[in-house]
């Protein structure tokens, strides 16, 4: 006569399994949400700092020697570059983004000026086959022009 299996083993290694895949879902959502949430702070930063470099980087020697131009002001990058780079310093960005860098674009037939951040990517878990140092990045742009009375 035959004696019944038991399957017992069989049933803990089933949940074992689910634990593991549950386990790494739960990684997977967490870090997707760190990863957005940075990904939104750096395009606060970047806008803002498009914002800053197109206003300080049209206000200068050009504005008063020649005057206000009628649609938009003319943009150096002589001016663009150090405008972002203290706004960055005054809101504690390399402080809240180790590692950070960015990259400053000045087109003078549009005056706008494009900002790039880069940062690595903090995420709270790791998953299996995930990047060892995986980086996040944001543009944010800005023109300014003139309004006549």
């Amino acid at each position: 006569m035959r004696r019944p299996r038991d399957q017992r083993g069989q049933v803990s290694l089933l949940i074992v399994g689910f634990a593991v895949v549950l386990a790494m879902a739960v990684a997977l959502v967490v870090d997707a949400t760190a990863a957005y949430l940075q990904r939104q702070g750096l395009d606060t930063l970047a806008d803002g700092a498009a914002l800053r470099g197109a206003d300080l980087g049209a206000t200068g020697r050009e504005v008063y020697e020649g005057g206000l131009p009628d649609e938009r002001l003319r943009l150096t990058a002589a001016r663009v570059r150090p405008a972002v780079a203290a706004y960055l310093r005054e809101v504690g960005a390399y402080a809240k983004y180790p590692g950070l860098t960015y990259d400053v674009r000045v087109d003078p037939g549009t005056s706008s000026v494009t900002v790039s951040l880069h940062a690595p990517l903090d995420l709270p878990l790791t998953i299996p086959g995930s990047p060892d140092h995986p980086s996040i990045g944001a543009d944010g742009s800005a023109v300014v022009e003139t309004q006549q009375p």
